[in-house]
């Protein structure tokens, strides 16, 4: 007879490692042993009086002992970026680049032509389009190419925008993606003066680094490295403005998982951004040289976790981004603010993409495709469409769509749900569908490497008390 104190509710699960993981849509997650798992799965019954019990009962897994508000209130933090709308606004202030990337995405052209630089009417117009978003909170992103290299956009910009933003009662954020070549102490002090938050590539140590982010007569790590030590010692690890760095992993990235870390660990960053390759631009086209499967990259990611947390528990401080992204919703229950993991995704609902002209995409990926002669995603023009009729264009309602897990067989049931999401110009760009086909999709399977990496170690008591819960109060 069933014990139904017990029965469950509706809840996700897959076999790690020699357990079981449940999660559930408020983002709790619990482990159970092969046998307890056919008992509560089946019937419910695991005893009301023991410890597991008590766990799976406050974390909302026992049918009839739910705390429903309680569970709101986790599903409404992890998911407020429902109501907000967009608060990531990106804007390509010139396609002109100083490097040669090997993996470039951007469709980066020569440093010498400015015919592709945002003149400073389109740049006043888009930061006017921008704080037009309910979102309280608008961050703008400079990217390019280089934005350095349209420095009086960039600076115009600021001083517009956070002119515009105090009279429109919003707070307004400014960032600047840079490989930091062109910077100078003028224009770093007036970053820093202004709170720019300032992020570089990183790719390793020098040689590695130099092998694949190519600046002609020069290194381009001794420039990141230097104004990474620069913003360090003037802003702090830990403020607003401070540095960061991202990897973007390569071929020639595996087997120097303990080097790359380490290179990061040495110059005091408080953290490593490990992202893989996106299959647009010149990696598309180098895909058999520099490219590899979700397969590969997972056991890197893993090597590299590992690593990192074997660091912290030895007194170096350095978190890895995806993980705690994954961490703040699976322990803090808050919105981690990450555009590429929500149901839906974030495209033209918490990003938009700026072109240097004032054309308007849903992301800064669908503006790279675009450079390759596919439109699909564009949404407008900040001269000549209405924010509105951008938001409820086409392109957004059909990602919307596209993305929502609920209308993703394969998704709908999967226990990462909780904390995953699709990506439909990566399914357009891989897979020709929008909606893409999960089962065969490298991002999926990618996905699932890194959260098994992540809940692996999550699972560890001493792990979770000495890293991951340092990484989220910090």
């Amino acid at each position: 007879m069933k014990n139904k104190t017990g029965i469950p509710p509706h809840f996700y699960w897959a076999r790690l490692g020699n357990e079981y993981l449940l999660t559930n849509d408020a983002g709790e997650f619990a482990c159970l042993d092969a046998a307890r798992f056919r008992r509560f799965a089946g019937s419910g019954a695991l005893g009301v009086k023991t410890s597991k019990y008590r766990e799976l009962r406050d974390k909302n897994f026992i049918r009839d002992r739910l705390d429903f508000d309680g569970f709101s209130a986790k599903w409404g933090s992890s998911n407020a970026y429902l109501h907000r709308g967009p608060g990531l606004h990106i804007m390509v202030l010139t396609l002109r680049c100083d490097h040669k990337c090997v993996y470039c995405q951007s469709g980066a052209i020569g440093a010498s032509s400015k015919k592709t630089d945002m003149d400073l009417a389109t740049a006043r117009k888009c930061v006017e389009f921008a704080l037009k978003s309910p979102n309280s909170g608008i961050t703008i992103e400079f990217q390019g190419g280089e934005p350095l290299l349209n420095w009086p956009a960039l600076k115009e910009t600021v001083s517009y925008g956070t002119r515009r933003a105090k009279e429109a009662g919003k707070e307004l954020k400014f960032a600047l993606v840079s490989n930091f070549s062109l910077m100078t102490l003028e224009r770093a002090d007036f970053l820093i003066k202004n709170c720019v938050a300032l992020c570089t590539s990183l790719d390793g140590p020098a040689a590695l680094h130099d092998k694949i982010r190519i600046l002609a007569g020069g290194s381009s790590h001794a420039a990141a490295v230097k104004w990474l030590s620069y913003f360090g010692k003037k802003c702090g690890r830990d403020s607003d403005c401070g540095p960061s760095a991202l990897l973007t992993v390569s071929k020639h990235s595996f087997g120097r998982a303990g080097e790359i870390v380490d290179e990061y660990a040495g110059l005091g960053l408080a953290s490593i951004f490990i992202r893989p390759l996106t299959p647009i631009g010149c990696a598309g086209a180098l895909w058999d040289k520099i490219g590899y499967s979700a397969e590969d990259f997972a056991g890197f990611y893993r090597e590299s976790l590992a690593h990192i947390i074997d660091l912290n528990k030895k007194g170096t401080f350095l978190k890895e981004k995806t993980a705690f992204l994954i961490l703040k919703k699976a322990l803090g229950f808050k919105d981690n603010k990450y555009v590429d993991l929500r149901d839906p995704c974030g495209a033209g609902l918490g990003q938009l993409a700026y072109n240097y002209n004032g054309d308007l995409y849903t992301c800064d990926e669908a503006r790279m495709l675009a450079w390759e002669g596919d439109g699909l995603f564009k949404t407008g023009n900040v001269f000549k469409d209405a924010y509105r009729k951008v938001v409820s264009s086409a392109p957004v309602k059909a990602c919307a769509s596209a993305s929502g897990l609920d209308w993703q067989p394969a998704c709908a049931r999967c226990v990462w749900r909780p904390y995953c999401g699709v990506c439909p110009v990566y399914n357009y760009r891989t897979q020709g569908s929008l909606w893409g086909h999960m089962p065969a999709n490298q991002r999926c399977r990618l996905l699932k490497g890194i959260f098994e990496a992540v809940f692996t170690h999550l699972r560890d008591k001493k792990t979770r008390s000495q890293v991951f819960e340092k990484w989220l109060n910090s």
